[in-house]
């Protein structure tokens, strides 16, 4: 009896194409990781850029003098190396805002790559309390009566990687985040 040579089990080639065909599904999975890793990096990073908004919305609501003069009217970095005399209290709404610039801006080069920040308060024309002395303002006439814009920028890097568009694979690609309240 004669056997079934091409019946007994599976021939080199098979085994090969099936190797390639792994091989190609393993690189999709390596590029899908890869893709996913930085789409994690970038949502961190503008979750940190929201929570240092909001935090430096927190301290100028909690003075609001300091805002009225515009003492928090600043770009980061502030250029002071310290947070000079606001570190010990009680001190004025100058110096409160000096000290909040200046915690609030190492919390941003610590937590942002490359970052910077700009604060700008516009007060509405007219405003009642603008000729003002704040010093003689009642609490419930001092709630500023216009719009702060907090400016958050950082290096990111590109999701467009050597992709039609992309400059290069080492360039970083600046975002913002800008958030206007009324505080």
């Amino acid at each position: 009896m004669k056997g079934n040579r091409g019946s007994r089990g599976f021939t080199l080639l098979e085994v090969l194409i099936a190797v390639v065909i792994l091989g190609i599904g393993l690189l999709g999975l390596a590029g899908l990781l890869m893709v996913s890793v930085r789409t994690n990096q970038s949502a961190y990073l503008r979750t940190q850029a929201s929570f240092m908004a909001q935090s430096m919305a927190d301290r100028m609501r909690g003075n609001l003098r300091g805002i009225w003069a515009g003492s928090y009217n600043a770009t980061v970095p502030t250029g002071s190396g310290n947070a000079g005399a606001a570190t010990t209290c009680p001190c004025n709404s100058a110096q409160l805002a000096t000290r909040d610039l200046f915690w609030w801006s190492q919390e941003i080069h610590t937590l942002l790559p490359n970052s910077g920040a700009t604060i700008a308060c516009v007060r509405r024309p007219g405003s009642p309390i603008a000729g003002q002395n704040l010093a003689n303002a009642t609490q419930a006439r001092l709630s500023f009566d216009g719009v702060c814009t907090i400016s958050i920028v950082w290096n990111e890097s590109t999701l467009n990687v050597g992709g039609p568009g992309a400059a290069s694979a080492s360039t970083p690609e600046v975002q913002t985040f800008v958030w206007a309240f009324q505080p």
